[in-house]
This record gives structure tokens, sequence and C-alpha cells, in this order.
């Protein structure tokens, strides 16, 4: 909501006073410590299912391709879940001037 000063600086047709309520946007995704521990979780999880085997000589794998790629997927969809809610309460309104703005005007 715009304040009385601002209300009274369009009236009188000033233009230095703000012209649009616009808001901030979260980190991109590369630059958040969580992408960072998922992919070394899916890392971790890659190079188990590689490593782990039967140690009884039977021919049975212990941590199957199948099930290190369900956990692969969990943990990805938990990181998309958890952005996903970090964009949805990431707003900080702020007043823009027109210089600000797409199409504003040019110094």
């Amino acid at each position: 909501m715009a304040t009385d000063a601002v209300r009274r600086s369009r009236a009188s047709g000033a233009s230095t006073g703000p012209l649009a309520r616009l808001s901030t946007e979260t980190k991109h995704a590369l630059k958040t410590t969580e992408f960072w521990a998922m992919a070394a979780v899916i890392g971790g999880i890659l190079i188990a299912a590689w490593y782990v085997g039967d140690d009884n000589g039977n021919g049975g794998d212990q941590f199957p391709a199948v099930r290190a790629w369900l956990y692969v997927a969990i943990v990805a969809s938990a990181y998309m879940v958890s952005r996903g809610l970090a964009k949805s309460g990431s707003r900080e309104p702020y007043w823009a001037e027109g210089d600000d703005l797409p199409g504003g005007r040019d110094t």
C-alpha cells in the first residue's frame, strides 16, 4: 500500500516516487547448500550401489541398482519440494523506481 507522500507525489505529477512494488526471488539453485548436499547424497547412493556387493559369493546383490535409483528419485523429489517451498515463502517486497523497471527511463 502506497504511503500518503507517494500518493501526493503521484497526484502532483512528480515522477520521483516509486512506480511499482516488486519482490525479490530466492537464490539460484547452484548457490544453495541444499543443492550441493543433494548432489553429494546422490553421489554417495550411486557409489554405494556400485561398491556394495554380495560377500557370500552366490551372485546376489545386497544393494541392487533398482533400489539405488529409487533412493535417488526420493532424494531428488524431496529437493524439488523443498525448493518449491523456499520459493513460495521468499517474497521481500520493495519499491522500484522508473529506472529499475523494464522499459523504464534511460539515463
